[in-house]
């Protein structure tokens, strides 16, 4: 595995467990923070592969348009589609006024993500 690869994975990683942890905080959860950093995981997670792949892309926060290119290496990864779909409007809608997660939103976020999570990982042969 390529070292910017790894610091992908990493990074991806550490907006798991945001997401997690804000999620399930007892006081004051914060349910916008939590489905951003599931869409940022995702969109990281992506991004390692397609940076492992030594395919280019530009700078975007669109995870269709990164599961685009993804699918060239990764065809199986098209049935991810739909969780990416709803990830992608955590990516910049809800870091501002007018825009607010519920905890169902951000359950679903988090569940979202899983999915992509456990696709990349198990194409990197990384545990789950």
């Amino acid at each position: 595995m390529k070292r910017l690869t790894r610091e992908w994975i990493d990074k991806a990683e550490g907006d798991w467990d945001s997401a997690g942890l804000l999620f399930r905080a007892r006081k004051r959860p914060n349910y916008d923070s939590a489905c951003f950093h599931a869409q940022q995981c995702s969109e990281k997670y992506l991004k390692a592969r397609l940076v492992e792949a030594g395919i280019y892309f530009s700078k975007t926060h669109n995870l269709i348009a990164l599961l685009s290119l993804v699918v060239a290496i990764e065809p199986s990864w098209s049935a991810l589609q739909p969780h990416l779909q709803r990830l992608n409007v955590y990516g910049i809608d809800y870091r501002y006024p007018g825009s607010n997660a519920s905890k169902p939103d951000a359950k679903a976020a988090i569940q979202d993500c899983r999915e992509v999570r456990r696709a990349v990982r198990q194409a990197f042969g990384l545990k789950a």
